[in-house]
């Protein structure tokens, strides 16, 4: 053996040096033989390692690029490219001694041009590799890609110029040319380069669109988006970006003073628009800038005498007086007063003042005041005694009113929150019940009255004649159960009905199913799920995804339709089991999965992240190549999304090729839809293509897109020029990556259009491409007539939708309720021989979640509702039985039961 092990490198070498003379004799040049005699002082048991191995490089436009090789110890090295060797007359070799070891190396360049590169055509890369020979051995380096790079003309999308309020967001996009490598972009500001690390109110997303988050007057100015990679640097037509600002009117200044000093006059107020003042085509300020008024101003009056009043009688002194007022007119508004004495006074008998006795006048005035005043005090004391007897008959005729208030006192029904938690959102019931009483109205009656209490009887009881109609709520005792039952109601009552992609049913303790047709998409009600004594009507609702706002951030991709299940809030005492399909390759080293629910207040969180799950969380997942079942015990909106680890993360894409039932006119349509590998999307898009009169002319296909940002291309070709012409301008059509990647956008096709020579063409042959660049492709041949070939039609017929798709209690599972329940009694309690709940989850490979179902109360009930999840309606009870029935129960009889059992 020993000799034979020797004898190998030789061999190796004689066999390679004879296949690189007979190769280097067809391309007239010769290779020596690559395994030399060994080098004297050199270690012969040391294989080749390499120093310099070839590393990946561009070609930029016609230049050649160098690759290098060197190893150590080696006495020889050749490069392979693509499988095939390199001729030695295209080496450059260089030997040399290892300084630090002594052992002998050798470097090798080789020159690969453009042409090269060029002529290797297909999904396979140009590479190359070096090999290394020694006494010992061979050693292979690392392969080096070798690509062509370029960077194309036309941007995919350029920013657009916009007009902006101050302080409003900015948000310019940008995709750049298609290019290897990929370019970079960066942003121009009136050719000034624009550095987010410099103005925190700037930032280029990953999809390059360069964001403002609030406008500012420096803002003014025209962007260019730039980019550029190794060949050429482009640059896009430039947006010009205003930002203008509103005009504001100043607060209104103090009115002037009025015009006219006396009478009538104006007075005015202004403002200007200068708060702040409108910039940059910004709107004027709306209204006037200066307000009149009228104003009167009362002119001032002086004051006049009113004429002399009679002289007095007079006096003891021999006097007598007469007055005067200034009231004729009296003075206002600043006038000034009457001028002169208001009193005169003068003697009245000239020069001798006579005293004499009161006259018969006196006498009789003084009678006529002593008269009045006794008629005034008579007429008091009778008003007196008329009020007296006035307010003792009414406190002989006044019923005490408290007995009407107190039923009307407001009654207030709080149910128990530790019983129904669910109660939280119920809306109030404004209906009232009316109830009639007839009956006189209760005496006074002194002291203070008991508090009124509600029964369940009348709130008054019934009395004589009289009528009155009270209103009251309903009784406490009843409030729970109606609260409860109103509560499913109305929020049910909300959402529309008769739908196609809705589904709903009242459902009690013994459980149901819930499945909307043709979607994947059902909800699984275990029985004991919901707490005896409770009926709920409970709905199930796929949602298109333009319709609900699912925020995506980052590589994040929707996988499966978002659907809701409710209403929100119930009890549920088990977990329930959405079943929805998702378009997503699962693999842990490609993919991040969440669940995500949208709360009460519209916002979307996830709640939980797939491979993480805690045993005791209110939700867990059951991921599987096409489908997730989700275990809840909250209901609300659901949607899986995908958060892409590296390129290597795939969707499943269906392909799906339509044309027209019929063909009237000489143009022919193919429409070639690309759509999420689920139920729900090949749902719309068959009644879609039912509306427009269209077929499937070709079975569909199943196509991985990858997260590595390149484009889908489809194309058409090997079209009959004698009987068809195609219409397409170009040599192959686009959808962008990110169309396809969001999983948001329905509906994602292109057409090709052809045009039938004749009217008399009806065969048609052609073969239609789908691939991603650098990535996954598809090809179809189509070869059929277009008035009578209708065999791959009924590959894609939608079952009925006719009825409600709900099946209530045990009709609506494959395993039969009591032999379910004597499973589950057998099989929960722990076997130390092992035929228990584990033993079936492993049996039914379920052994993953073993830590989930022992946080239930009863784990077996978990298994049997997955398999029931899994299994509907095509699910093998035989097979089922055979796993249980294999445990080695001792129990015979366990898992059968009788006719009238049953």
């Amino acid at each position: 053996m020993a000799v034979r092990s020797g004898l190998w490198p030789a061999l190796l070498g004689i066999v390679l040096a004879a296949w690189l003379r007979g190769s280097g004799a067809q391309q007239s040049a010769t290779v020596a033989n690559p395994v030399p005699n060994p080098v004297p002082g050199s270690n012969p048991d040391l294989l080749p390692h390499f120093l310099v191995e070839p590393e990946d490089v561009y070609i930029v436009k016609n230049k050649p690029v160098l690759l290098v090789c060197k190893a150590t110890p080696a006495t020889q090295i050749f490069f392979k490219c693509n499988g095939e060797w390199v001729r030695q007359v295209d080496h450059v070799i260089e030997r040399s001694t290892d300084g630090s070891s002594g052992l002998p190396s050798m470097e090798v360049r080789i020159n690969v041009s453009r042409q090269q590169v060029e002529k290797v055509f297909g999904l396979e890369e140009f590479w190359c590799q070096c090999v290394a020979w020694s006494s010992s051995g061979t050693t292979k380096s690392q392969k080096a890609y070798i690509r062509i790079a370029y960077l194309r003309k036309n941007f995919e999308q350029e920013p657009l110029a916009k007009e902006v309020s101050l302080e409003q967001g900015i948000v310019l996009p940008c995709r750049p040319p298609e290019g290897i490598p990929p370019a970079e972009v960066e942003w121009l500001r009136n050719e000034d380069l624009v550095d987010p690390s410099m103005d925190p109110n700037v930032y280029i997303t990953r999809e390059h669109s360069l964001v403002v988050r609030q406008a500012r007057l420096a803002d003014t100015a025209n962007y260019t988006c730039v980019a550029k990679n190794i060949v050429a640097r482009r640059r896009s037509a430039s947006a010009a970006v205003i930002v203008y600002v509103n005009g504001g009117w100043s607060t209104w200044t103090e009115w002037s003073v009025c015009s006219a000093s006396c009478g009538r006059g104006w007075q005015k107020r202004s403002r200007s628009c200068t708060n702040p003042a409108p910039l940059n085509g910004g709107a004027f300020c709306e209204g006037q800038n200066v307000q009149k008024t009228a104003c009167a101003t009362l002119c001032p009056v002086d004051g006049s005498w009113s004429p002399w009043s009679k002289w007095s009688a007079c006096g003891l002194d021999c006097t007598h007086w007469r007055s005067r007022e200034c009231s004729d007119p009296a003075p206002r508004n600043g006038g000034e007063e009457c001028q002169g004495a208001d009193l005169d006074t003068r003697n009245c008998t000239s020069d001798l003042c006579v005293h004499t006795a009161s006259g018969p006048e006196d006498v009789a005035l003084y009678v006529g005041l002593i008269a009045v005043a006794v008629c005034l005090l008579l007429l008091l004391l009778v008003l007196i005694l008329v009020y007296c007897r006035k307010k003792e008959g009414l406190d002989s005729d006044v019923a005490d009113s408290s007995i009407l208030t107190s039923g009307f006192q407001p009654v207030s029904i709080k149910p128990s929150k530790a019983d129904s938690p669910h109660l939280l959102t119920i809306q109030p019931d404004l209906s009232t019940t009316t109830t009639t009483y007839q009956g006189s109205l209760c005496p006074r009656q002194d002291g203070p009255s008991p508090k009124f209490q509600l029964t369940n009887g009348h709130l008054l009881s019934p009395l004589g004649s009289g009528r009155h109609t009270l209103h009251h709520s309903s009784p406490t005792s009843e409030a729970e159960d109606f609260v409860s039952r109103l509560s499913t109601q109305n929020y049910f009552r909300s959402l529309p009905r008769g739908t196609s992609n809705m589904a709903y049913g009242t459902f009690n303790f013994l459980g149901g199913r819930l499945m909307i047709p043709n979607t994947g998409i059902s909800l699984l009600i275990p029985p004991d799920a919901i707490p005896r004594g409770k009926i709920y009507e409970i709905y199930l609702t796929l949602h298109k995804p333009e319709d609900v706002r699912l925020p995506l951030a980052g590589c994040q991709t929707l996988l499966s339709p978002i659907v809701s299940c409710g209403p929100p809030g119930v009890l549920l005492t088990r977990p329930v089991i959405l079943t929805m399909d998702h378009c997503g390759e699962p693999s842990p080293e490609s993919w991040s999965l969440r669940l995500k629910k949208q709360s009460c207040e519209g916002s979307w969180e996830d709640v939980l992240h797939l491979g993480e799950e805690a045993p005791s969380h209110l939700y867990y997942c059951q991921l599987e190549a096409g489908a997730c079942y989700v275990f809840t015990e909250q209901l609300g909106r659901f949607a899986l999304v995908g958060e892409a680890l590296s390129v290597a993360a795939a969707k499943r894409l269906k392909l799906l090729l339509f044309a027209p039932v019929a063909c009237t006119s000489l143009e022919y349509n193919i429409r070639v839809y690309c759509l999420h590998d689920t139920h729900d999307a090949l749902k719309e898009v068959v009644q879609l293509e039912k509306q427009l009169g269209g077929q499937l002319i070709q079975e569909p296909r199943v196509l991985h897109f990858k997260d590595s940002y390149h484009n889908l291309r489809l194309s058409i070709h090997d079209v009959p020029s004698s009987l068809w012409k195609s219409k397409l301008l170009v040599s192959y059509q686009e959808i962008p990556f990110y169309h396809i990647w969001n999983g948001t956008q329905q509906y994602l096709h292109c057409t090709f259009t052809l045009e039938r020579v004749s009217p008399s063409t009806s065969d048609l042959a052609c073969k239609v491409w789908v691939w991603q660049v650098e990535g996954d492709g598809q090809s179809f041949n189509v070869n059929f007539n277009i008035t009578k070939d209708t065999r791959f039609t009924e590959l894609l017929v939608l079952e009925s939708e006719g009825g409600v798709p709900a099946l209530v209690g045990p009709s609506a599972f494959k395993i039969p309720f009591l032999i379910r329940q004597k499973i589950i009694t057998s099989l929960d309690p722990p076997c130390s021989r092992g035929a228990d709940w584990r033993t079936l989850a492993q049996k039914l490979h379920l052994d993953s979640h073993l830590s989930f179902f022992a946080s239930k109360p009863s784990p077996t009930a978990m298994i049997l509702n997955l398999w029931e999840a899994r299994h509907f309606p095509n699910g093998n009870l035989s097979q089922l039985a055979a796993a249980v029935a294999g445990l080695g129960q001792p129990d015979a009889g366990l898992f059968t039961v009788s006719e009238a059992e049953c």
